[in-house]
């Protein structure tokens, strides 16, 4: 089969493609035939030696055929959705012809969608719904600041939180940004920044904060949320550089709560990628009631295009890779 490798870390030239031997699934893993695939800012930081863990396939997320399951979980032939579960990190993930993931992060996913359309849904969205609804347990009439909005990740929590009738701020760094985030339903968007706590009049009257920059700002978010407001990490959009000199007991306000939300536990018993209503989604989609097609859609070949449109942040929604 045909993969996409990391052959070193480091630039764009990193990635090379490559024939593989087809992988063999065991009982307990699917093997399916890849038809296209989100490219992440996760993928961006494993290319560059940036993350913990990094396979020589890179990609979390796809979507495709199961051709092999060896413990019955999923009929030959299902259209199937599959993220994380060490995809990309501890063994090839999706950026390949095939790929084998663990029937836990495997989901049937029936729908007329173009694949391409398909693919921009798996991590984003199943994220997304997660930090919305089980962190922060969003409920109608809420107010939420979701900073880094512009992001596929950040308008698929527009999307899902418009829809459950919140109430939307939305943040992004480049204003020109600002007319998309309102036509996805945000009532108000602001200029993402330092200091941002500083120059919103809701300040400490916000119910909600999903922080999708991360380190650099997250402090400033718990001084947005009223008392028993909630902050969730959940993207490092403004590097993954770790924080200084962090003392909780010196710098959080009292009586507020953060918490945190990573994709890669998807699969775990505490955190089963069944509970993400991605069917759902899907059929939302197809109706017209969210609007994620994918911001642009690259051949095979062209990854390190889609990797470079990504890193110079042109990207404005959801890359995908169809093959």
């Amino acid at each position: 089969m045909r993969a996409i490798v990391i052959d070193h870390f480091g630039g764009l030239d990193g990635l090379v493609i490559k024939e593989l031997p087809d992988p063999k699934p065991q009982p307990g893993q699917v093997l399916i035939q890849v038809k296209a695939f989100g490219v992440n800012h996760a993928e961006l930081h494993m290319r560059r030696g940036e993350w913990a863990e990094a396979a020589e396939v890179s990609g979390i997320e796809c979507v495709g055929i199961v051709k092999e399951c060896p413990g019955g979980e999923f009929k030959v032939g299902t259209k199937v959705a599959a993220l994380m579960g060490g995809l990309g990190r501890t063994i090839n993930g999706s950026y390949a012809e095939y790929t084998v993931a663990p029937a836990t992060n495997v989901v049937q996913i029936e729908s007329s969608l173009p694949w391409e359309d398909l693919a921009a849904l798996p991590e984003s969205y199943a994220t997304a719904w997660t930090c919305l609804f089980r962190n922060l347990e969003l409920v109608k009439g809420q107010t939420l600041l979701i900073r880094g909005a512009t992001s596929s990740f950040g308008i698929a929590a527009l999307n899902l939180a418009v829809s459950a009738g919140a109430h939307v701020i939305a943040t992004s760094r480049n204003s020109a940004r600002f007319a998309k985030l309102k036509s996805l339903g945000a009532e108000r968007t602001e200029l993402e920044g330092p200091k941002l706590s500083e120059r919103l009049p809701e300040k400490n009257k916000i119910d909600l904060v999903l922080d999708l920059v991360g380190n650099t700002t997250f402090m400033d978010s718990l001084a947005i949320v009223r008392r028993g407001g909630k902050v969730c990490l959940a993207g490092w959009l403004g590097g993954l550089d770790p924080i200084d000199n962090f003392n909780p007991l010196l710098q959080m306000p009292s009586g507020v709560y953060l918490t945190f939300f990573g994709s890669f536990v998807f699969g775990k018993p505490q955190f089963p990628l069944s509970d993400v209503p991605l069917q759902s989604v899907a059929e939302q989609v197809e109706a017209g009631q969210f609007q994620a097609k994918p911001a642009r859609v690259f051949k095979f070949e062209d990854i390190r295009e889609a990797h470079r449109v990504l890193e110079s942040n042109e990207a404005n929604g959801k890359l995908v890779v169809v093959i």
